[in-house]
């Protein structure tokens, strides 16, 4: 397991509270806007970081991160050019968790032991590609483990017990739980059956669990929050960088307004 997600989760125990994990995409709107985002989520409020690899067929996403994908390859982003990010970024930060997001075709095309050694090189803590099933990962699941790297995978509503040892073999670092039966960012989270989902999947395993593919607003983080260890927003930051005069304000104010939420929300009870 990456030591860094290790130490932020156990962090955010201690504070007995939940964290944000924010996703961007990498190269949106472009390379340097792009790094600069990420230079600001973790004063935002962003406990934890995804970054997206643009990809030309992102199945798992919504109209938002299609969007995003889509002007990220007309900016000449790529699996490459996200690593070179990370690589960037690390040079100010050392401390903050980053995960790469994204599909397993460019992974593939790198190979997957060369993919881990520049991820691992670059300061990349875990990966989440969310197309492979574990019948299919063992290699890169060996090159990540090798590097010392966690290999985050995908629970859903369709998850049932038969299922679910199998989502979890060699899984290190979260379990991302998907809360809705679709793609990113297309309906509202439904609180009570993703707290309860939460609660079967922590009956499973010790690790933390993170909920996302709804959440867009601060009512939705708080609500989560509340029974997630960690609440996963994308598609809103997204949103943000796409109609703004500054992309980097406006994701940085939307990331403090669930930060702000987040942080808040066992103290209500």
């Amino acid at each position: 397991m990456s030591a860094r997600i290790e130490r932020r989760f156990a962090a955010l125990k201690a504070e007995r509270r939940a964290g944000l994990i924010a996703y961007v995409m990498a190269f949106d709107p472009d390379r340097e806007t792009s790094l600069e985002i990420l230079k600001a989520l973790p004063a935002a409020g962003a406990d934890l970081i995804e970054i997206g690899f643009p990809f030309s067929d992102p199945m798992a996403e919504g109209p938002s991160i299609q969007r995003a994908s889509e002007r990220a390859l007309k900016a000449g982003g790529s699996l490459r050019g996200a690593l070179e990010l990370v690589r960037r970024f690390r040079e100010g930060d050392r401390t903050t968790p980053l995960i790469l997001m994204g599909y397993a075709n460019p992974v593939e095309q790198m190979g997957a032991r060369a993919f881990a050694d520049q991820a691992k090189a670059a300061g990349v803590d875990g990966v989440i590609l969310v197309d492979i099933p574990p019948e299919e990962d063992a290699d890169i699941r060996a090159a990540l483990g090798g590097q010392g790297l966690s290999l985050i995978r995908l629970a859903t509503p369709t998850t049932d017990d038969r299922r679910l040892p199998a989502v979890l073999e060699g899984v290190t670092g979260f379990l991302y739980y998907v809360s809705v039966t679709g793609v990113t960012g297309a309906r509202a989270i439904g609180v009570e059956s993703a707290a309860a989902a939460v609660t079967r999947l922590k009956r499973a395993t010790d690790l933390p669990v993170a909920v996302g593919f709804g959440v867009r607003d601060a009512a939705q983080a708080a609500a989560m929050a509340k029974v997630a260890d960690a609440v996963v927003v994308g598609s809103a930051f997204v949103d943000a960088a796409a109609v703004a005069a500054d992309p980097v304000a406006a994701v940085a104010a939307k990331v403090q307004e669930l930060s702000a939420a987040i942080r808040g929300a066992r103290r209500q009870d």
